[in-house]
């Protein structure tokens, strides 16, 4: 179960590509309460070595907390694919990373992966008790995952977030999505209920 962590405010995730240069200098600019750098949907696979690179030394640079920006996260790749593992090994080493969201979340043992991960990266940080862990948000992005949301709440202490990806829900459903958004109405109760009954600490809807 999500232990309790300090909350954050999060009205939004503004994800900005970690392979554009330019977009993450513009990113030190821009207002928000979570800055998502993402290195999967928006980095191609034969840029995402030098992304993790240019976000590292981003990262890096930044100032601890600048007062514009209540959180800083990453958008690692799947855990099924063989980047998310140097993603996390990479970047959960930078001071200013508060977060990690995690896509594509199936089971439990996504989130199993990710925090065995961090733990091994920073244990002083994932230490019981600590003050500053790095946090986890989900996004549950399918059936499966909707049907596992129980097992996934109780993953990790260090789940913070349930965030639902709706477009890549239709896709899994073979679905469209219209105005009314009546098609999502079970899954969207369902991640507000399980987030409520096992103290996840804020959920993100339709990202």
């Amino acid at each position: 179960m999500a232990s309790k962590l300090r909350s954050t405010l999060r009205r939004s995730l503004l994800y900005v590509p970690a392979s554009s240069q330019k977009m993450l200098l513009k990113s030190l600019g821009i207002k928000s309460d979570n800055m998502t750098y993402d290195l999967e949907d928006s980095v191609i696979p034969s840029m995402k070595e030098s992304a993790r690179t240019h976000l590292k030394t981003h990262l890096d640079g930044m100032d601890r907390n600048p007062a514009f920006m209540s959180e800083v996260a990453v958008r690692v790749n799947a855990v099924s694919t063989t980047f998310a593992l140097e993603d996390i090994r990479m970047l959960a080493s930078s001071p200013r990373l508060n977060a990690i969201v995690v896509p594509k979340v199936e089971s439990a043992a996504d989130l199993t992966f990710v925090t065995e991960a961090l733990r091994h990266v920073a244990p002083e940080r994932q230490a019981i008790g600590s003050s500053d862990p790095i946090k986890i948000i989900a996004l549950i992005e399918s059936a499966r995952a909707v049907m596992n949301l129980s097992s996934i709440c109780r993953a990790s202490p260090y789940l913070d977030g349930l965030a639902f990806a709706a477009e890549d829900f239709a896709l899994d459903l073979s679905i469209t999505r219209t105005p009314s958004l009546k098609e999502f109405l079970y899954a969207r109760s369902a991640i507000v209920t399980a987030a409520r009954a096992y103290d996840v600490a804020s959920v993100i809807d339709l990202v």
